[in-house]
């Protein structure tokens, strides 16, 4: 399968959810040309809104190539190369100097390091006083389906209460400056739908692929697990100041 088709299709999907971007980095205090650490950026849609929402420079780092390439060409086709470095690391070999970063952001991907590690290596990249932004899928009751539970013990089996990754915050160093659910109707309406209306097509065309309809299989099934059962988890928003 080529993998950029699937990806590209997703990228223009995602492009809908930067609301969700807009609206975290609304809840931050105006800063002057910060230093912005994008950690799992992917192919660079919130990089790219983030650029256009601050003044800042943007480092963007992500484990996929393909996904960096198509973020560096974006880069350059919007006369962007002066504000947004991107290359290839994985957030688990993060190498930058402590206290580096005015802000760090990152969109749903915190939690391959762990989320509770990943706030700790955070806190220490952060600048005195810095920012954290990041959304993290979370358990929105205590009594999920047990449907929901079942797929989400293979998928992310160490998956927290809002409440119980808001405290992971304030036990790393971090005062909560607030949260929000990102609304499972706008993830539906402008995330699931436009990907149902996309799959058909990509299984016609990589009907010979196995890899390709086992990807796609994947996505089946996460979209069925929400139209059930979204109101017991999704992402949320969390924006925190580290202590100092």
């Amino acid at each position: 399968m080529n993998k950029t088709d699937f990806e590209t299709a997703k990228d223009r999907v995602r492009e809908q959810l930067t609301k969700f971007t807009v609206k975290a980095f609304q809840m931050l205090p105006r800063m002057d040309k910060p230093r912005i650490l994008d950690v799992g950026c992917g192919s660079g849609v919130p990089t790219r809104k983030l650029a256009e929402l601050s003044n800042g420079h943007i480092t963007a780092i992500d484990i996929d190539q393909e996904a960096i390439n198509r973020l560096q060409q974006k880069i350059t086709e919007s006369g962007l190369s002066h504000r947004i470095k991107a290359f290839k690391q994985s957030m688990l070999d993060m190498d930058f100097p402590e206290e580096s970063f005015d802000l760090i952001w990152s969109e749903g991907a915190l939690y391959i390091m762990g989320f509770e590690n990943a706030l700790k290596v955070c806190q220490r990249l952060l600048k005195p006083g810095g920012y954290l932004a990041a959304s993290e899928l979370s358990w929105l009751t205590d009594d999920a389906p047990r449907e929901a539970r079942e797929f989400f013990s293979h998928e992310y089996p160490e998956m927290k209460t809002v409440e119980d990754n808001a405290q992971l915050f304030s036990d790393c160093g971090y005062e909560l400056l607030g949260h929000f659910t990102e609304p499972d109707r706008v993830w539906w309406d402008e995330y699931y739908t436009p990907m149902q209306r996309l799959l058909p097509g990509l299984r016609l065309k990589y009907a010979a692929v196995p890899d390709a309809l086992a990807l796609f299989d994947e996505c089946d099934a996460e979209m069925a697990v929400h139209e059930k059962h979204a109101a017991s988890y999704g992402y949320e928003f969390f924006v925190a100041r580290r202590v100092d």
